[in-house]
């Protein structure tokens, strides 16, 4: 197996043996039932240590691309195969927990998508914005170009390119004020009374009450353990869009294996659908490699959205899209109407943030404390409520959902709880089809600490034991 490792790019011996593996199963050269060289074999070809190639393999398996047979190997799986298309440039240059409440601080928050805001670098953010309102063109002062700065657009490309596998142009990114502006600017350009939407159950209410804005033909198809499940979709469907959040599925948790994210774009591709993909936080995965993108299998069927407020802090207000060529001036022209442009300076400062590595280094060390807030949070459930807690979604993200054995989580619960001190938000509040998610709720863990933790879950204890 011909792999070229570049000793100069900033990416692992073990990604790249993984990426250029995964390219190959699914641009068909290797085939499903094929097996892979052997660890010995490989590491020996590329001069590799056998951990190198194992760590790829184990990249492989996780997301379902690969599979292993005790003493005998590891094959390409079935059902993986995907005409991949490269990425376009565009032509006319002239087209060139989404909370809603809000708490006080003496509340213990469990909400979800809430970071620890008390860890962000705010003197090397502070530095950089005001050296970026200083250093900014005249025309970022003014009325900017309603897609977002052009620098900026261009370093966010390669960032994209870097961290999740997306390949596109900067003309077909679109920066927006927030992901809800995002999937706002989306729904516009493509629903209408009579449009069909699909959605997975449950799904972000908030989503939901965009969509409803503009149809009220919403689908819902319940998730199991890996997300959406595209093999219950009608063969005779014909939905508009179909949105899903492949990477950590809200709230549930679930991750999109390689084989359902192909079905799914080859049923767009099929019924001429528009995937609209939130990826909310997939920067914090914790047990296994983070797959790629949606939008890498597909450049015409599927719109990608991404924010920075989960990363750095919900009020920098900046979120981006990234468009099929052919969306790209309608969603332009509809951001133009919105607010004709988003913070510039803000944009040029995130800019060099980004460039500096600052950006990276931020998101390591959250990831690690995360993981640990994550697996505190889980021993203490375990320790307050035994065998009676079981645990969705904990493997990426800022929250896990916790389910209780003889509890109904009400919206009468959810006043008494915060009556008492803590706010918690029920899966059922999410479900577009009622009644199937009662005993469970969201516990966010990103932004709180060891005695959240415990004050929180002994608030919770006792009301659940009265339920």
């Amino acid at each position: 197996m011909y792999i070229s490792l570049d000793e100069t790019r900033k990416r692992s011996y073990s990604k790249q043996i993984y990426i250029k593996i995964r390219e190959m199963i699914l641009s068909g050269e290797l085939s499903a039932g094929e097996p892979l060289p052997s660890l010995r074999t490989l590491s020996r070809e590329l001069s590799v240590s056998r951990n190198t190639v194992l760590t790829a393999y184990d990249m492989l398996v996780s997301e379902g691309a690969v599979y292993s047979i005790a003493g005998s190997g590891y094959y390409v799986s079935p059902g993986v195969k995907n005409t991949q298309i490269k990425a376009m440039g565009i032509k006319d240059q002239q087209t060139a927990s989404l909370s809603d409440t809000v708490i006080i601080d003496q509340i213990i928050n469990f909400d979800s998508g809430i970071p620890a805001l008390d860890l962000f670098p705010r003197e090397k953010w502070n530095r950089v914005v005001s050296r970026a309102f200083l250093d900014a063109p005249v025309s970022a002062l003014g009325y900017d170009d309603p897609q977002g700065r052009p620098e900026f657009r261009k370093v966010l490309c390669n960032y994209l390119k870097k961290t999740r596998g997306i390949s596109c142009s900067p003309e077909q990114i679109i920066i927006t004020s927030r992901t809800k502006q995002g999937l706002s600017l989306a729904a516009k350009c493509l629903l209408s009374s009579e449009s069909e939407v699909w959605m997975e159950n449950p799904s972000n209410v908030n989503v939901k009450q965009i969509f409803s804005y503009h149809t009220d033909r919403i689908v819902p198809f319940d998730v199991d353990a890996q997300g959406i499940q595209p093999e219950l979709f009608p063969r005779n469907g014909k939905p508009d869009l179909i949105f899903v959040t492949p990477s950590h599925q809200f709230p549930m948790g679930g991750i999109l294996s390689l084989q359902r994210r192909i079905a799914l774009v080859e049923f767009a591709r099929k019924t001429r659908a528009i995937i609209l993909e939130d990826d909310y936080d997939s920067a914090f995965t914790y047990d296994t490699p983070l797959s790629n993108s949606l939008f890498e299998l597909d450049h015409d069927r599927v719109i990608y959205t991404g924010t920075f407020s989960k990363v750095m802090f919900p009020t920098i207000r900046l979120g981006y899209l990234v468009v099929p060529e052919h969306l790209v001036p309608p969603v332009r022209e509809l951001k133009r109407l919105a607010d004709h442009h988003s913070n510039s300076v803000y944009q040029i400062a995130l800019m060099r943030f980004i460039e500096s590595g600052e950006l990276d280094r931020h998101i390591r060390r959250m990831k690690k404390e995360y993981r640990n807030r994550r697996d505190l949070l889980i021993e203490l459930l375990y320790d307050y409520f035994g065998d009676r807690v079981h645990i969705y979604g904990a493997s990426a993200g800022m929250h896990i959902v916790a389910e209780f054995e003889n509890a109904v989580f009400s919206e009468k619960q959810v006043s008494k709880l915060l009556a008492y001190g803590i706010y918690v938000v029920p899966v059922e509040r999410h479900s577009i089809k009622k009644g199937s998610h009662a005993n469970q709720i969201i516990l966010g863990y990103a932004g709180l600490t060891k005695d959240d933790f415990i004050r929180g879950l002994s608030i919770l204890k006792e009301i659940v034991n009265n339920c």
